[in-house]
């Protein structure tokens, strides 16, 4: 699958704009703020149901107009599919492939696998537990559409149990009862969530130390360790143990909306003792092997958008980078770049047809 050509309306800075892409390689370049990366995003946004960079839907619409559309037009199996993301304020998004409206956004993803490859992933270093399970999840998610609706579902009835909580603590009042009904709800939801997480991480390492090992030409050991309160017990076990400290709290305090993953080099944890470099092939290598799990999971291959990789990359780290590209277990690529001579320079490099949009 790859996407053929795109509009833009109201959709960030653009009132109006079009490209027709090619089926392998496409650069946008232009000065910061232009817009580069918000085409990337528009392209996120068509897979996703939403913005990589700013999931508040109503803040990707241009200043001063009150609504956008993103238009794409697919090529898969040589058959062309569109998709329309469109947004007015004060009503709801609206997601339509080849005409039909989406029910529920959850039914669209995994149609077009995507991965992006942005300076804003150090977030997956740097910030809490939270944005790691969105990885997971959005890994998973792309090729298990089961996986999405169990999260679905398990969010509903978490949101629900610390109501009741909140509810107890309100009217000085408790009811194990039932609390209890969350609690096997709760339960039933999280156990294949969890053993997909844990199926995941295993698949997702070697593939991780590979690239990490073609990338950084270093012998460090590098390891990625899933945590989850499940490897202790049962959630239901957990949920009575912890009855009364969640009472306290207000809010449930076990479960796998407290999943995380921790990143190590050597045994050490990279948030703390990874260098600069050792960080960015890190973060190079995990979303490369997303890339690989994605495609062989879904049996698809994934658009790769590669945002402002040169500016933030150095020079050896780009090149591994393009060098893959060469390969052809790439489908179709977008790279962001300030410097019209310079990304012209790597893509003509990759003998593969692309073409160039200044902006």
């Amino acid at each position: 699958m790859y996407l053929e050509t795109i509009q833009l309306i109201n959709y960030k800075n653009f009132a109006s704009e079009y490209f027709n892409f090619d089926a392998k390689i496409n650069c946008l370049v232009g000065n910061n703020g232009v817009g580069k990366t918000n085409v990337l995003d528009a392209i996120y946004h068509l897979s996703q149901t939403k913005s990589y960079f700013n999931p508040v839907t109503v803040q990707n619409i241009k200043h001063g107009e009150e609504f956008f559309v993103i238009d794409g037009k697919f090529i898969s199996d040589e058959k062309q599919e569109s998709i329309v993301c469109s947004y007015k304020r004060g009503k709801k998004k609206i997601i339509k492939r080849n005409g039909k409206i989406f029910e529920r956004f959850s039914e669209h993803i995994g149609n077009i696998p995507i991965v992006i490859i942005s300076p804003a992933d150090r977030d997956l270093i740097i910030e809490g537990s939270e944005t790691r399970r969105r990885f997971m999840d959005h890994v998973i998610s792309q090729s298990d559409k089961g996986y999405l609706q169990d999260l679905i579902s398990y969010t509903k009835v978490l949101a629900q149990r610390n109501a009741l909580l909140k509810y107890f603590a309100k009217n000085r009042t408790f009811n194990a009862d039932s609390l209890a009904v969350y609690d096997k709800q709760l339960s039933f939801y999280s156990k294949p969530i969890f053993e997909k997480r844990l199926d995941f991480i295993n698949k997702l390492k070697p593939i991780f130390n590979k690239h990490y090992s073609d990338i950084s030409n270093l012998k460090e050991n590098t390891n990625i360790q899933y945590k989850s309160h499940l490897q202790e017990e049962s959630l239901e076990d957990l949920l009575v143990q912890n009855a009364e400290r969640d009472r306290v709290l207000q809010y449930t305090s076990k479960g796998i909306h407290r999943d995380d993953i921790s990143f190590f080099i050597d045994t050490y944890p990279i948030k703390k003792f990874g260098s600069q470099g050792q960080q960015k092939s890190f973060l190079i290598a995990l979303k490369l092997a997303q890339f690989d799990l994605i495609k062989e999971l879904s049996k698809r291959t994934p658009i790769l958008l590669l945002d402002d990789i040169f500016d933030k990359l150095d020079d050896d780290r780009v090149i591994k980078l393009i060098d893959m590209v060469h390969k052809e277990h790439f489908g179709q690529i977008f790279i962001s770049d300030t410097h019209f001579e310079r990304t012209e320079k790597v893509v003509q490099n990759t003998n593969q047809s692309y073409k160039i949009f200044k902006l």
